[in-house]
């Protein structure tokens, strides 16, 4: 696992570990919470296809693990002189935000026992004072929400993984079925000539040429088409740039078998064609209506 890069996420309870954890998987990065130190360099022994997809690798690490202050050293110190490509973000936050966040979440701190919820703040700063300076990367959460957190943590994976790709996902449906509720974007393409009414393309559905090309190949159609390809060419980079790590796509019409079908097919292969390697296809409706591609 040489080739893949290793984030070590650690700090203080309650700085936001768990939520940094989320947006490292949404990234495409395999994540493991609470992972034992110790187990690591075993861990990264086992094989890993390098084509898999995975981004790179995200491990939580703190104070939960009795052995974690003993043997970090000498396991992260070996992983680099291994070739290993390791870096520490460590994540902490004023005392009094630590206790706000703790209240109103209910937990209970892992350092403090019978001694109270400051104690075990207190005590476990002091613990990792080593830890934080020695980090390649100090984050406060203090005054971050937690959509701010995201936005930075993502550009810090943009500027540090091989390849980070927003996740698309361009889909068909029909009005009559429900629209998709997790659809970002939902474009309505009833107003296209729908060829349900022409005898001879009623039974086919929008991935043939014959039923594409009577949706798209006149004047209105083919306007809409560059139109609405232009906006998701302005779109996508902005979607990018929000820590955002899954678009869909969603194009409507009354059955999902004809008009929807061929704009979707034609937005796929547009996205293709910009070399968007991460992007997916799904036709939600056509079983509804007896059909398949």
């Amino acid at each position: 696992m040489r080739n893949f890069i290793i984030h070590i996420l650690t700090g203080l309870s309650g700085s936001g570990k768990s939520t940094a954890l989320d947006v490292f998987e949404d990234a495409g990065f395999y994540c493991v919470d609470n992972m034992p130190v110790a187990l690591l360099p075993k861990f990264l022994e086992i094989p890993v296809n390098t084509a898999s997809g995975i981004s790179g690798l995200a491990f939580v690490m703190d104070l939960r693990e009795p052995d974690f202050l003993a043997s970090y050293p000498s396991v992260f110190n070996g992983l680099k002189a291994q070739g290993y490509r390791l870096t520490v973000l460590f994540f902490e936050a004023e005392e009094n935000v630590l206790i706000q966040r703790y209240s109103q979440t209910r937990r209970h701190h892992p350092l403090a026992g019978d001694k109270g919820l400051v104690f075990g703040i207190r005590r476990e700063r002091e613990l990792l004072e080593d830890l934080r300076a020695s980090s390649d990367t100090v984050i406060d959460t203090s005054a971050l929400t937690i959509h701010e957190l995201k936005i930075r943590l993502l550009a810090r994976i943009r500027k540090s993984a091989d390849h980070m790709p927003m996740r698309i996902h361009v889909m068909s449906f029909g009005y009559k079925y429900g629209i998709p509720h997790d659809a970002d974007i939902i474009m309505d393409v009833r107003f296209l000539p729908n060829p349900y009414f022409v005898e001879h393309l009623k039974h086919k559905n929008g991935t043939d040429a014959e039923v594409a090309a009577h949706v798209l190949h006149h004047s209105t159609g083919s306007a809409f088409l560059e139109k609405f390809l232009n906006l998701i060419d302005f779109l996508l980079p902005l979607y990018k740039n929000e820590p955002k790590a899954y678009l869909t796509v969603a194009v409507g019409c009354t059955g999902g078998c004809h008009r929807s079908v061929a704009v979707a097919t034609a937005v796929f292969n547009h996205m293709k064609k910009r070399e968007e390697r991460h992007v997916e296809i799904s036709h939600r409706d056509l079983k509804e209506a007896g059909q398949t591609t």
